[in-house]
Formats: structure tokens, sequence, C-alpha cells
């Protein structure tokens, strides 16, 4: 989640709706511009008895974060607390119950991005030596209750915390228990925005089954294989899910917009400090009726705020976000955005990946966004099938379309190879959740304990 450092009071005060949009219009780039973000968090375990760090304990989350200054990284504070640091890698970050995130730099092809992800677990893993941690990649903590785990000291997610049990049940196990991997990918005008994000959209499962990796609950198997997508379901309905209007006729920035004035707000971010304005409305804040702030009218800075408060499984700002994926270990950390560069930096690979899926009604996609969480690569598909055999077609369009950008390493080799976990998923029929059950069924005999030793 975003990390906020100064208040903006400088920013201009939205005056009009053209503020709004300007975020996703300044967006456009030309394509040799288009870059590629990617995000991933980690579990962090004591090695001794794989209890969760606290923040402030010796060898808590905060000595892990203040060891990065050997690497070049810098210290970011909220109330004089360090929540991040920044360097030439991004940021690393925190969630709320101390899951540690990469936040990658924008960077122009897949051997960059992989090479960001390995100095990062490089660092983290020779740090961890140091504090006597290990980083666990999956979708989901295997064995923690919420009770069990510590809680980080930002702001947000303290008004986070309070809000979510009004509206679902799971957004505490969102928040605590989850980790995932994103992507951040460009656009150059409205209308490549709009086919990007409803082809993004309509195979957003698809990549929930490929990466499903969260079959554990409390320590025994929990019945799916994505359980942290499942969780998604009952987090909080006004700011989650497949949004059908992207699909409509005319969907654009404008439309966004509209959804986003519709999604209640979280904070505002005044000197500093975080004020509690979950379940108030950004239009009655656009009128200077924000009852927290009373004659205030919002900053650019807060809109952009806002935008971040919205968890469908993909977002707009500045960029599109792909966030369907659970965490995992780092050949699926480069996997990913292999997968979305490949369908949709290439026209030829978009127009492809679109017409497989255009033709989807709204009811449909629904229907396997919902059943991807249990069932993963056997859930059925519109017009017959399974979801397995969709994902071939998909992966060769995917390599299609990172063959046809050609980039290359010093090697000599194209963004193709990045592939090949996904390619070794399909041939097997397994998922990674489906893996981890075999072994919990038969050489772990039961005891969790054993996901220990899969650690980065």
């Amino acid at each position: 989640m975003s990390t906020r450092e100064a208040s903006g009071a400088a920013d201009p005060i939205i005056e009009s709706r053209d503020q709004l949009v300007a975020p996703m219009q300044r967006g456009e780039k030309p394509k040799d511009a288009w870059r590629i973000g990617t995000e991933h968090e980690k579990l962090v375990f004591h090695k001794s008895d794989h209890r969760a760090p606290s923040y402030g304990e010796d060898g808590g989350i905060r000595d892990i974060l203040l060891s990065l200054r050997e690497f070049g990284w810098e210290p970011v504070e909220e109330g004089g607390k360090v929540i991040a640091m920044r360097g030439d890698d991004g940021t690393v970050s925190l969630e709320p119950a101390g899951q540690l995130e990469l936040s990658g730099a924008p960077l122009e092809n897949l051997h960059q991005t992989c090479n960001e992800t390995g100095r990062h677990l490089t660092q983290v893993k020779a740090i961890g030596e140091q504090c006597d941690v290990g980083f666990l990649g999956l979708g989901m903590w295997p064995d923690k209750t919420r009770e069990e785990l510590p809680i980080m000291p930002k702001g947000r997610y303290e008004i986070m915390m309070r809000h979510m049990p009004r509206v679902g049940s799971l957004g505490l196990d969102m928040m605590l228990r989850t980790c995932t991997i994103q992507v951040n990918l460009d656009y150059s005008s409205e209308a490549d925005m709009a086919q990007k994000f409803r082809t993004g959209l309509a195979l957003q499962p698809l990549a929930t089954a490929l990466f499903a990796n969260s079959p554990f609950t409390e320590g025994k198997p929990n019945g799916y294989l994505s359980y942290r997508s499942h969780i998604w379901s009952d987090t909080d309905p006004h700011r989650t899910g497949m949004l059908p209007f992207v699909f409509e006729d005319g969907f654009g920035y404008e439309r966004y917009v509209d959804y986003m004035l519709d999604v209640p707000m979280y904070f505002v971010f005044r000197e500093g400090k975080y004020i509690d304005a979950a379940g108030l409305s950004f239009r009655d804040f656009l009128e200077g009726k924000l009852e927290v702030l009373p004659g205030e009218k919002p900053r650019e800075s807060d809109w952009w705020d806002h935008l971040s408060t919205a968890f469908p499984e993909v977002r707009l700002k500045s960029f599109l976000e792909m966030r369907g994926a659970d965490g995992g270990p780092w050949s699926r950390i480069c996997a990913l955005p292999a997968f979305w560069v490949g369908l949709l930096y290439e026209q030829d690979a978009l127009d492809a990946a679109w017409d497989l899926v255009k033709n989807w009604t709204m009811e449909e996609r629904e229907d396997l966004r919902n059943a991807v969480p249990k069932l993963a690569l056997d859930a059925p598909i519109p017009g017959g099938g399974k979801l397995r055999d969709l994902a071939g077609e998909v992966l060769a369009i995917a390599r299609s379309g990172l063959t046809k950008r050609a980039r290359l390493n010093v090697s000599g080799d194209n963004e193709t190879g990045f592939l090949e976990t996904l390619d070794e998923i399909v041939a097997s029929g397994k998922v990674p959740a489906q893996v981890l059950l075999d072994r919990y069924h038969g050489e772990w005999g039961g005891d969790i304990s054993r996901v220990y030793k899969y650690s980065f």
C-alpha cells in the first residue's frame, strides 16, 4: 500500500473535474516509454519458532528495514518511525502485519525486472541471516491467527483496521495475513487503456489460478487453492471486484472517475498525520462539506491518495495495476510481469487476447472469478471446457508478444524464458497450491511447519 511522506499543502486545490481526470491522462506515454513496475510481498518469520516479528523488537521489522542502509537504501519516516526504505530499486515498505514489500522501479524490460528481484532477495536474505529471520513466498500466512500477528505503526492502517469489520468479514485477513505479486503497466491513450483494462480484468482469474498459492489457514487446508483471492470477495464491496462498467461502451477516464467518487473515503493526510474519514464521501469533500475538515476542499494529492484506496482486480491510477496473483518465490515474481507484458505490450497479442474473451457476458466473467479461488485451472469457462484449456492459448499469445518485443539480455536471450514456470504449471495440471497440498498430505504428514523449509 502507498507510503505518504508530505501533506501536499502546496498542491493546487481541486476546482474542476479536469483535475480528477488529469492523473490518468498524464499516464499516457508513447510505446517506447512504456515501463514495467513489479511489486511483491513476502512473509517474515523468526527461524527459531516461526513467529512473526514485531516492529520494535530486537531483530524485528524496524531493524530489518534499517539494515538495508548497508545496501544504499535510505529511511522514510512517519511520525518519527521508519516505515519504508527508498533506493535505486524502488521502495521497500511495510504491509499491516509486517509483510515486507518491494515496490520496484519502472524498468524497460523483464531481464531488468528479474535482476531487480534477485538483488532485493539477496539483500533481505543477507539481513535475515543477521536478524535470524526468514522470508516466505506464499499468498497467505499458513498457520497464524489474526491475534498472533503484529500491527505496524502506519496511520492509514489504523484507520483501515477500524473500518474493515464494518464492511466485510475478511478485510482484516486481507490486511494482516495475505501477500501478493502485482504488475504496473503503461498505456498510450484512453482507448489503449480501455482495451488493456478490459483484457486484464477478463483474464485476471487466469492469473489468479496460475499463481494460486494460499491453501492453508491456521495450520490446515482451507478448501481453497487461492484463499487470498477468496478473501477479496468479502472485504469491502464498495472498492473491490470485477468492475462491470469497464466492459460497457464508452468506458474511459471519466467513467473511472465516477466510480472513484462513489468509493467511500478512508482518510485525509494533513501535517504528517492521517485523519479518519472512513465511510465519508469524496463528493462532499469537493464541495467543502467533509465533516472532519469542514469548509476545506481537497488538494490534488488527496485525490491521488483516494485513487490508492480502491482494490479492484485491476486498478487505474496513472498506470494499470494487475492485482490477481498470490505471493510466491523468485521464479513466479519474474513470471507474472512476463505474462502481462507479453499479453498487453504488443498490439497483435493484445488483440488476440481480447478476442478470446470479448464475447463473455458479465455474468460469465463473475462466475469464473468466483470459481477460481477453489478450482483454479479446473474452473469452467464460458462456452465449455476448463480454464486450463484456455491457459495454453493465452500463454502462447504472451510468448508471441514477448518474442515480437525482442528485448534481449547480454546472452542474446529474449524475455520468453520467464514464462517457463507457467508452462510447467499448465503442463503438470497442478497449480502451486496443489503441489503444497500434495506435500502436506504426503511427505509432510500433516505438519504445516514443514512449509518454512521452502522459504526464499
